[in-house]
């Protein structure tokens, strides 16, 4: 033996001489500490099991045994004691690509395993979102490949979900709803209020979700659980923290994120800060030159100017800001009891409207000024978990939440000395109780529930000056007056496991919705046949569906639901201008929407290497909420704005018809490589023949990833379909700014792809340095129904640290 050999001899003598010898086990792409992992041997005579930060003892294991690492979401591993005493005390866990049994709680509010769920549900891992750095929550489920996003501006994301979207698809947080009375029925940005770096996962439930979630969810949920702080195993204090810096090319983008838990038996705290700032955003340089933006108004010692833009392929203006707080405390004083107090804030710097900002008017641009205001939502909230057995539930969870949500719309036409101000205000307290029951004899689990949620609107609005600062009163863009929005229900559901491959799920919801409000100082400016709105409406909504599987890895899901949507102060008691000419009333007589609704999935497993899925839907909606052609007080064109526009409304069409197809492909293969793909298509039609706004066009992803001893790499490809003139909805095909014009001079959207790779190294002192380069070829595209044009070539930089 040679003398280099005795640091190493002396080294390993004194590790396995010291008192307490422990082990962490990371996850080998995030760097996160992986908890509830198994450590035993092979004979099963020795196992330990690590605690929430990744830490088990290693003293009842001897330096030659051999040790089997388990969990369920990571790949087996098994490696000597004695080389886990050369890695400084530390394991990396490579995560399953393909998970066999995964939970969700988006089904039934309750963990439950996917595989006995007979809806489609996509879950977006925080390891997922963390490798591939989305700047906002919308781009993380654009980055899921199904569901689609559109953007009016930078600072937004509308998710479109089986042909709908807005309004009609609900967000909900940490059990909490977060759509509002005033939930547009057009495009809305909303989901960017979420800070992706503080998600411990997400899940997006396709179809009607009304049984569970209740008015809203026509069609789907997308359901967000943020992180949740560790309580620690011993007497001591554990403190974790995790800090990201991030940079992306495109928009100049600087995030810096922070988060620390301190954990005790009993207590535990989260502390979470995000600070974001995104310049202009630059679109690529190849082809659809007519997106670029050649010129935009400057203002100069209050006068407009028109001026060149020295680099049109950069959309002036654009950029914003944004800021994320998360605080979590929590207090377990006994194994059954559980108590979380919650504070969620998000505000934005002013957001330009750029889709409005690139209108032009008689050969000339529009608007001078065109932005939102700060965003502003703000939640406090106090989750009670209650898990000893009582005669009428096994399990109980306590939502009491409010927020507060403002918003606020800022613009002035060109040349014009008068810049409006109109801004909502909306205060929601709620409350929400949810309950299991595992039923006697075997007759399976009772999921049963309550909630009230109370919307109280403030909206005004000004006209300001800007020659002397001076302001006068101006109509709001809804009623004035009082705005209500009560929303109650009681739901109840139903699981049985039929056999060991045949599970039922089946349930029924009330709901009862109330709305009032009063016209207002509206009626200075606008000779209203009414002085208030006042709406009562209730529904009892059903699904029944089966999770069956027969031999040979064959899994077979079908799902019959209905789904229910009340009009809400937005759809009812709006004014505004949808587009050039053209602006939106109130409609008093407006009735709900209901959805009807079958889907079955297919998957199938062979061993862990193949997981393919195929699905299809249909959906019937009937009495569909859709703007069309109105008459105000008689006249179908009123003056607005200056201008004298068409009369529009939401009104209630007969019906509409929605279906789609959808299929993913996981592949594992040689060499550490992995293939996955998806793609989605949908189509939709009103009875009047006219296709349905929000279907998307045909999207997809397809991925082919390396992943190896610390190293990660994605080579991926997005891509989308066309949308022709014949195929626009009537309300985009007045939106000739926003499309391309194609042989006949009509719009449309053209179809498009990206080639992009993202990768991701983790060094030994848990440093994770990430790097991708998005929109390889600078391809110039504007997604179906955006207003702004997508990142050109995009160089992203992350470095991020746990400790």
């Amino acid at each position: 033996m040679s003398f280099r050999h005795i640091p190493l001899l002396l080294l390993l003598f004194a590790a396995l001489s010291a008192p307490a010898q422990t082990l962490r086990v990371l996850d080998r792409t995030t760097g996160q500490p992986v908890g509830s992992v198994a450590l035993f041997t092979p004979s099963m005579n020795k196992s330990v099991i690590t605690d929430s930060r990744g830490i088990a003892s290693l003293d009842i294991f001897g330096r030659d045994d051999t040790v089997i690492f388990q969990h369920a979401s990571y790949q087996r591993l098994t490696v000597t004691v004695e080389d886990l005493l050369r890695h400084e005390g530390k394991v990396w866990l490579v995560p399953r690509v393909v998970m066999l049994s995964e939970s969700v709680v988006s089904v039934n509010r309750w963990e439950q395993n996917k595989e006995e769920v007979p809806n489609r549900i996509e879950t977006i891992a925080r390891e997922t979102v963390t490798f591939y750095n989305p700047q906002t929550a919308a781009d993380m489920l654009g980055a899921s490949g199904q569901v689609f996003v559109q953007k009016s501006q930078l600072g937004g994301g509308s998710p479109m979900i089986r042909g709908f979207a807005a309004n009609a698809v609900l967000l909900v947080v940490d059990g909490i709803r977060m759509n509002n009375a005033i939930y547009r029925s057009g495009n809305l940005q909303n989901v960017i209020s979420l800070d992706p770096n503080t998600l411990a996962t997400s899940e997006v439930i396709f179809g009607p979700g009304t049984v569970i979630y209740g008015s809203d969810a026509l069609g789907g949920v997308m359901d967000f659980h943020t992180l949740v702080p560790f309580l620690s195993t011993s007497g001591t204090t554990n403190i974790k923290s995790h800090t990201l810096l991030r940079y992306a090319s495109a928009n100049n983008e600087n995030t810096l994120h922070a988060d620390i838990t301190m954990g005790r038996k009993k207590w535990s705290s989260l502390t979470s800060l995000t600070l974001s700032r995104y310049d202009d955003l630059r679109m690529g340089s190849h082809r659809h030159p007519s997106y670029q933006r050649n010129e935009y108004v400057r203002s100069i010692q209050g006068h407009d100017s028109v001026v060149a833009n020295p680099r049109p392929d950069v959309q002036t203006p654009s950029g914003y800001n944004q800021v994320n707080v998360l605080q979590k405390i929590r207090f377990r004083p006994g194994e059954n009891t559980d108590y979380t107090l919650s504070f969620q804030y998000a505000r934005s710097g002013d957001v330009p409207r750029y889709d409005r900002l690139i209108q032009y008017s008689h050969g000339h641009l529009k608007y001078a000024q065109w932005y939102y205001g700060p965003q502003i939502w703000m939640m406090p909230s106090l989750h009670i978990s209650l898990g000893k057995k009582k005669k009428m539930w096994d399990k109980a969870k306590i939502n009491i939440a409010y927020q507060y949500y403002e918003e606020s719309r800022h613009d002035r036409k060109l040349n014009s000395t008068s810049l409006r101000h109109r801004t909502e205000q909306v205060y929601i307290p709620s409350l929400g109780a949810d309950f299991e029951k595992q039923l006697p004899r075997n007759a399976g689990w009772l999921f049963y529930g309550l909630e009230a949620s109370y919307n109280n609107v403030v909206s005004s609005a000004l006209t300001e000056e800007i020659t002397d600062g001076t302001t006068t009163l101006s109509p709001a863009r809804y009623p004035a007056g009082y705005n209500h929005y009560l929303s109650t229900a009681t739901y109840l559901t139903w699981k049985k496991n039929i056999s060991g491959r045949l599970t039922f799920n089946g349930g029924l919801r009330y709901n009862y919705i109330l709305l009032h409000s009063d016209v207002g100082d509206n009626m200075l400016f606008y000779p209203f046949p009414y002085d208030h709105i006042s709406l009562h409406n209730d529904a009892l909504n059903g699904s029944a569906g089966i999770a069956w599987h027969p031999a040979g890895g064959w899994e077979v899901k079908s799902n019959l639901s209905t789904g229910f949507r009340a009009p809400n102060l937005d759809d009812v008691g709006k004014i505004f201008d949808s587009e050039p000419g053209r602006v939106i009333v109130p409609n008093p007589g407006l009735k709900p929407e209901y959805l009807y609704s079958l889907d079955i999935t297919v998957l199938k497993k062979t061993g862990k290497w193949l997981h393919l899925t195929a699905g299809a839907y249909v959906s019937w909606l009937d009495n569909a909420m859709v703007r069309r052609p109105f008459t105000f007080d008689g006249r179908d064109s009123i003056l607005y704005d200056g201008e004298m526009s068409q009369v529009q409304a939401l009104v209630n069409a007969n019906s509409a018809f929605i279906g789609g197809l959808s299929a993913t492909l996981a592949l594992t293969l040689p060499k550490e490589m992995m293939l996955r793909s998806s793609l989605s298509w949908s189509h939709g039609k009103d009875n009047d023949g006219y296709a349905v706004r929000h279907v998307p066009p045909l999207f997809g992803e397809t991925h082919l990833s390396w992943e190896k001893k610390g190293w990660k790499t994605d080579l991926w490809s997005r891509y989308n379909g066309a949308i022709t003139y014949q195929n626009l909805a009537p309300s985009e095909r007045g939106k000739s700014h926003m499309y391309e014009t194609d042989d006949d001079g009509n719009p449309w959207s053209p179809p498009w792809w990206t080639l992009n790779i993202t990768g991701s190294y983790t060094f030994p002192c848990e440093l994770i340095l990430q790097c991708a380069v998005e929109n390889i070829l600078d391809v110039r595209y504007r997604p179906y129904s955006s207003g702004i044009a997508a990142p050109g070539r995009n160089f992203i930089l992350a470095l991020r640290y746990n400790l």
